[in-house]
C-alpha cells in the first residue's frame, strides 16, 4: 500500500511528575482494526463542502430594499465585519448563507422585513502554507478546495534529466527531462494534527488519495534529502524541524519555542518514534525536569520521529494527538502516568 498511516493516543495523568511520585509505566502498543484509509478520508474534507468565511476575506453585503445598508467589507483578524448600528458582527468560519443569516438577525433589531444575501468578492483567507525541498515555497491563495498535488505543483519541484551529457554529468539542452515528485509529504494541520502521505507511490500506483483535498491553513512540508523530527503540541511554534548528528532535545524544544503555558511547568514530553515497516513505532515519556538535569537523556530521535507536549491539568482520555506515519502500523500508543 502507497500509504500507511499511524494514530497515537496520548492518556494523560497529572503534568507534573514530583520527585517522591512511582516512575511512570511503560507505554503499551495495541493494534486498532480500523481501516487506515477510511482513517485518512476521515481527515479529508467533502469534495462538496461549502466554503466558509475567513479573516482577510473581502465580502459584499446585500440588504434587500435597503441600499443604504449594502455595503462591502474586509473580515477583521477577530472574525468580525462592523455594520451601521449594529456594530460588530462575527462572521468568520461560517458559509455564506449562515453568515447571512447571522447579519440578518442582527438588522432585525433594528429594521424590519430585511432580507440579507453575503457574496465573497475576493478570497484572502483559504490559503495553504508550502515549505521545504521546493523551487517556490511560501502562502498560496485558493479561490475553491486546495489539493495537495496543485499545491506541489505550483511549488515548482525540479525537473531532472533523463539524459544527461557525456563525460562532465551537465545535462546537454536536447535532454530529455521529466517532472518529479517528492517521495513523501507531510501536512500539518493545527497544532496537534499532521500525516505523511508517500505522494510518489500513491502517484505509481494511479491511487485519487495523491490529489488530497486539503483544508484552510493546512501547511505542507516536503523534506527532501534532509532528515527531520516534527515537534507538536503545547510549543510556541508547532512544526518540522532538521534533525542533524549534534541535534538534543532540549535545543529542538528551544527551536520550536518552548512548552507555553498550557504545558503547564514540567509537562511530560511524548516521543513517537516513528518505526519500521514490520514494527510499529513506539511512544518514549520523558520528564521535562529531565531534560534540566545535567546528565545525559537515554534517547535517541530518527528522521521522522514525533515529539508531542500535550496539555496539563487534563483527565487520562481527554488529550488526543492524531498522528499519521507512512512507516508504521495503525495502532494506538498509551502511556499511563500512573
Amino acid at each position: 500500500m502507497g500509504l500507511r498511516l499511524f494514530a497515537a493516543m496520548i492518556l494523560l495523568g497529572s503534568s507534573a511528575v514530583h520527585a517522591q511520585d512511582p516512575p511512570a509505566a511503560p507505554p503499551s502498543t495495541v493494534e486498532l482494526k480500523k481501516n487506515p484509509i477510511t482513517i485518512l478520508k476521515e481527515l479529508e474534507p467533502p469534495a462538496d463542502a461549502p466554503y466558509e468565511l475567513g479573516r482577510g476575506d473581502e465580502i459584499a453585503i446585500e440588504v434587500i430594499g435597503r441600499p443604504e445598508l449594502t455595503s462591502k467589507h474586509v473580515i477583521g483578524p477577530d472574525g468580525k465585519v462592523t455594520l451601521p448600528v449594529v456594530g460588530d458582527v462575527l462572521v468568520a468560519d461560517k458559509t455564506r448563507e449562515a453568515a447571512a443569516a447571522d447579519i440578518q438577525a442582527a438588522l432585525s433589531n433594528y429594521y424590519q422585513g430585511v432580507t440579507v444575501s453575503v457574496a465573497v468578492d475576493k478570497y484572502s483567507s483559504n490559503h495553504i502554507l508550502l515549505l521545504g525541498a521546493v523551487a517556490n515555497p511560501g502562502v498560496m491563495l485558493f479561490d475553491r478546495t486546495p489539493t495537495l498535488l496543485e499545491v506541489i505543483s505550483r511549488g515548482g519541484m525540479q525537473a531532472q534529466p533523463t539524459n544527461p551529457g557525456a563525460g562532465s554529468g551537465v545535462p546537454t539542452a536536447s535532454a530529455a527531462r521529466t517532472v518529479t515528485f517528492p517521495e513523501e509529504c507531510i501536512i500539518y494541520r493545527g497544532s496537534n494534527i499532521m500525516f505523511t502521505v508517500e505522494l510518489k507511490a500513491l502517484l505509481e500506483e494511479n491511487n485519487g488519495l495523491a490529489d488530497y483535498r486539503l483544508k484552510r491553513d493546512d501547511i505542507v512540508y516536503v523534506p527532501g534529502q534532509n532528515k527531520y523530527v516534527s515537534v507538536l503540541g503545547m510549543v510556541g511554534k508547532p512544526g518540522t524541524l532538521r534533525l542533524d548528528n549534534k541535534s538534543t532535545l532540549p535545543q529542538l524544544l528551544a527551536e520550536a519555542g518552548g512548552p507555553t503555558e498550557k504545558a503547564g511547568q514540567y509537562p511530560n514530553i511524548q516521543i513517537i518514534h516513528r518505526g519500521t515497516n514490520s514494527v510499529p513505532g513506539k511512544t518514549q515519556i520523558i520528564s521535562y525536569r529531565d531534560i534540566l538535569q545535567p546528565k545525559p537523556l537515554d534517547l535517541t530521535l530518527q528522521s521522522g520521529d514525533i515529539i508531542f507536549i500535550p496539555e496539563s491539568g487534563l483527565s487520562h482520555m481527554s488529550s488526543v494527538i492524531q498522528t499519521i506515519s507512512p512507516l508504521v502500523n495503525l495502532v494506538t500508543v498509551g502511556a499511563l502516568l500512573h
